[in-house]
C-alpha cells in the first residue's frame, strides 16, 4: 500500500538572471578544484540530459487521461527546458576555460539517441524516473549542507538552489507517468535505478578527471584529488551516507516520491523569490538542517 503525503505546486520560473555575464572564478566553489569540477561535471550533462528526460515523458503524453497529471507534465517540461538553458549558458563559460564541452555534448547526444532507439519506451522512462529520484535526493543533500558550497560564488549557489527547488517540485512526475500510465512493473522501475546508479558516478568521475587535466593538474595531483573527493563523497557522515535511506527507499514496493517531504528551506526560498524575483537573494535565505 502506498502512503503519500501532500505534494507542492510545480511552478515554472523563466528568464531568471544569475548575472553570469560578469564571469566567474575558475574554481568558484571556495577555490577548491575538485569540488568545483564535481559540480561542473554535473552541469555538462544537464542540457542534453534534460532534453532526453523530456522526450521520455513526452512519449506518453497522449496516453495521459488524468488532467492533473497532464498539467504536471506540461510544467515538468517547462522547468526542465529552463534548466537546460541556464546550464547551457554556464557550460559556454566552461568551454571558454578550455573544457571539452562540445565533445561531451556530442557524446551525450549519441548516447541518448542510442538509448532511445534500443531501449523500450518504458525503460527509457524508468531511467528518467530514477534520475529524478537521485537529483531530488542530491538537491536536498547538496544545497542545504554548508560544506557543499562554503565560500562559493553566490551566483553558482543560486543556480543549484533554484535547480534543486524545481527538482523537488516535479520529482514525482516521471514516476507517476511510469507507474500510472506506462504501468511499468517493479523490476523495470528498479532496473532503471540500478543502471543509472552505476553509470552516472563513473561518468562524473571520468569527466572530473578530464576537467582537472585541462586545468593543468598532473596525473599524481589528479589521483590525490579524486581519492580525497571520493572520501568526501562516500565517507561515514559525508555527502551521501546521511541520505542512504532516501536512496534505498526507491526499492520499497509501495514507494512514492512524495513520501519524502520537501527540503526545510523550500518555503523560505519560494517566499523570497516571489517577493524579490531575485534567485540570488532567494538562495541567501535558503537554509535548514539536512533531513530525509
Amino acid at each position: 500500500m502506498t502512503t503519500e503525503i501532500a505534494s507542492v505546486e510545480i511552478k515554472p520560473r523563466e528568464r531568471l538572471d544569475f548575472k553570469l555575464d560578469t564571469g566567474l572564478p575558475r574554481f568558484w566553489n571556495g577555490g577548491d578544484p575538485y569540488k568545483t569540477r564535481f559540480f561542473d561535471a554535473m552541469s555538462l550533462t544537464f542540457p542534453i540530459g534534460e532534453r532526453y528526460f523530456i522526450s521520455t515523458v513526452r512519449a506518453y503524453r497522449d496516453d495521459i487521461k488524468d488532467p492533473k497529471l497532464a498539467a504536471e507534465v506540461k510544467d515538468f517540461i517547462r522547468q526542465e527546458a529552463q534548466h537546460g538553458m541556464v546550464h547551457a549558458q554556464f557550460n559556454d563559460m566552461l568551454a571558454e576555460q578550455g573544457m571539452a564541452v562540445r565533445w561531451t555534448e556530442r557524446f551525450l547526444e549519441r548516447k541518448f539517441k542510442w538509448q532511445s532507439s534500443r531501449w523500450s519506451k518504458a525503460f527509457n522512462l524508468s531511467y528518467t524516473a530514477a534520475a529524478e529520484h537521485l537529483t531530488a535526493m542530491m538537491g536536498t543533500t547538496f544545497v542545504q549542507r554548508p560544506e557543499m558550497f562554503k565560500n562559493a560564488d553566490p551566483r553558482m549557489v543560486a543556480i543549484y538552489a533554484w535547480h534543486s527547488i524545481e527538482e523537488i517540485e516535479h520529482k514525482a512526475v516521471a514516476f507517476d507517468v511510469l507507474t500510472k500510465v506506462a504501468k511499468a512493473n517493479y523490476f523495470t522501475r528498479i532496473a532503471g535505478l540500478i543502471y543509472f546508479s552505476i553509470e552516472y558516478p563513473i561518468g562524473n568521475w571520468w569527466s572530473v578527471n578530464q576537467m582537472l587535466k585541462a586545468d593543468g593538474f598532473g596525473a599524481w595531483a589528479r589521483t590525490k584529488m579524486l581519492l580525497k573527493g571520493a572520501w568526501w563523497l562516500y565517507k561515514p557522515g559525508g555527502v551521501f551516507m546521511p541520505v542512504l535511506g532516501y536512496y534505498l527507499s526507491y526499492f520499497k514496493p509501495g514507494f512514492h516520491p512524495w513520501q519524502h517531504k520537501e527540503m526545510p528551506g523550500y518555503e523560505s526560498w519560494v517566499h523570497t523569490y516571489e517577493k524579490t524575483g531575485d534567485p540570488i537573494k532567494a538562495s541567501e535565505v535558503f537554509q535548514g538542517p539536512l533531513t530525509t
